[in-house]
Order: C-alpha cells, then sequence, then structure tokens
C-alpha cells in the first residue's frame, strides 16, 4: 500500500436507517456505522488500523492523520407551509 499523507473519510447520514455511515474513504473496504456521528469517529480509526495492518501485512509502523468530512440534510418550514 502506499503510504498516504492523510486519509480522507466521508461520513453521511441515513435518515431512514437512522445511523451514521462510510459513504467514501481513501481506503477500500472501509465499512463502518454507527448510531451518531461521535460513536462513527471512534470507530474509524479502529478498523483504519485492522485494514492498514492487513494491507502491510503486520509489523510495519504508521502514523497518518484521518479527515473526517460528516454531512447530513435537515429542512426548515415555516407554519404556513405545513
Amino acid at each position: 500500500m502506499n503510504v498516504m499523507a492523510v486519509i480522507v473519510v466521508k461520513a453521511a447520514f441515513d435518515p431512514e436507517a437512522k445511523v451514521w455511515f462510510v459513504e467514501y474513504s481513501d481506503v477500500p473496504g472501509l465499512n463502518v456505522e454507527a448510531e451518531t456521528l461521535e460513536s462513527l469517529q471512534a470507530k474509524i480509526p479502529v478498523a483504519l488500523q485492522d485494514l492498514l495492518e492487513d494491507a502491510e501485512g503486520g509489523g510495519v509502523p504508521f502514523d497518518i492523520p484521518v479527515e473526517i468530512i460528516a454531512h447530513a440534510s435537515a429542512r426548515v418550514r415555516s407554519p404556513e407551509a405545513a
């Protein structure tokens, strides 16, 4: 695996399932979801460490920053629009 300067992870919220999930990652195979964004942020480094160790065959030290970009949407309505 090539050494990365930063790992970018894009997280999104699924309103139907009510979970945050990894929508995109620089590291293939990163499939993580959680009920809160904070919980997702805690799970991502652990999952990335496992994936990177497997890709490197273990024993190769690494210290790579992770940029988590999260997005969600909402709607604002006036009482007259309801």
